[in-house]
């Protein structure tokens, strides 16, 4: 009898230190992964290794043809999972961000705030000499840096040739929000702060520590980026990680966390030039309409965005460690939206298919 209780005791010991070594283990956090800023290679991650659903991939791929796509991807933690190329486009063809690349001139703005060249509180007529506009001066000298960043400074958002005589009055800075081009002053405010142009600047301070390639094409309306489907993800990857690229912060995090908070009290869905997602309305270029609800329902709450012309998008997900991009042609080529579009949902749709 005594042998039958040691023994049981030494099989509860046993059962009870398995059961234990079962529940502390840890469960493994993947590290973070940036490419190299040189070479071609970056760590790829299986579908399978997250449990995402194969089976809702190949509905996934016939949307983004359907809807003229010509590159997808999806980065987990820095690695590719999802990289698809349609309609002819490859890995090394550039492509137009549209406004999504706005996002860039905001990050730009910030590194040259935090080397203390400017200051974004500052008037803007500090940086572009007085009488830039055709507004009234005391009009004029309500305009802020920041009011650029966030789309408040008050001018008429109908003239979208940014020249001087189009830039004229419609309310006072930062009691009215509406999406204009009067945002490409922020290139020669960045030119004028550094002494360099505004490409130089942008090359020595951003794009090459980040690894990307394009150029910026500063056309009669429009100031758009161009690059590859993967510099655009290097960029989202920037994006995730608030500024950071590896181990040197390349803007300042409270500079980045200041872009994608609300940054005004008009529209909550907007930062600084950043469109946020999980906010209460919303509103849209060309309208001062206010929209009630999400910006993309579909979307994680916590979801940034550089939504661009065309439906050129950059969709960040923190809470999932994930960078989306779509560069492509208009998806409803009847009805080519300058930002957000109802193709944003139904994107959404199919990618929660795979990852839900």
């Amino acid at each position: 009898m005594r042998n039958l209780t040691l023994y049981l005791l030494l099989f509860l010991s046993i059962v009870s230190c398995s059961k234990n070594d079962d529940e502390i283990q840890p469960t493994p956090t993947e590290s973070m992964y940036f490419p190299s800023n040189t070479g071609s290679i970056w760590e790829t991650k299986s579908l399978s290794s997250l449990g995402w659903n194969q089976n809702a991939i190949q509905p996934l791929k016939d949307f983004l043809i359907q809807k003229n796509t010509k590159s997808f991807m999806i980065l987990v933690n820095g690695r590719i999972v999802m990289e698809e190329y349609f309609n002819g486009h490859t890995a090394t063809n550039t492509w137009e961000w549209n406004s999504a690349g706005k996002t860039l001139v905001a990050t730009i703005t910030g590194i040259a705030q935090q080397e203390n060249l400017l200051n974004i509180n500052n008037k803007a007529s500090d940086y572009l000499g007085a009488e830039w506009t055709s507004m009234p001066l005391p009009k004029e000298n309500l305009i802020t840096v920041k009011h650029l960043l966030t789309m408040t400074s008050g001018n008429d958002d109908t003239k979208q040739l940014v020249i001087k005589p189009n830039l004229t009055y419609v309310a006072d800075a930062g009691t009215r929000w509406a999406y204009s081009n009067i945002f490409q002053k922020l290139t020669d405010v960045v030119a004028n702060a550094s002494g360099k142009p505004f490409e130089t600047y942008f090359n020595e301070k951003l794009k090459s520590k980040i690894g990307m390639d394009g150029y910026w094409n500063f056309g009669l309306i429009f100031t758009i980026y161009h690059s590859t489907t993967k510099s655009m993800a290097r960029f989202g990857l920037l994006a995730l990680n608030k500024g950071k690229w590896n181990n040197e912060q390349i803007v300042n995090e409270s500079f980045f966390n200041e872009s994608i908070t609300t940054s005004q009290n008009i529209n909550p869905s907007y930062g600084y030039l950043w469109w946020l997602n999980g906010k209460t309305n919303f509103m849209i270029p060309n309208e001062q309409a206010v929209y009630q609800g999400f910006l993309v329902p579909n979307a994680p709450v916590d979801m940034y965005a550089a939504m661009g012309a065309n439906d050129q998008r950059i969709y960040v997900i923190p809470s999932k460690k994930m960078v989306v991009i779509r560069m492509g042609d208009a998806s409803d080529p009847t009805n080519s939206n300058f930002a957000v579009s109802g193709f944003d949902n139904a994107l959404w749709e199919k990618i929660n298919a795979v990852i839900n």
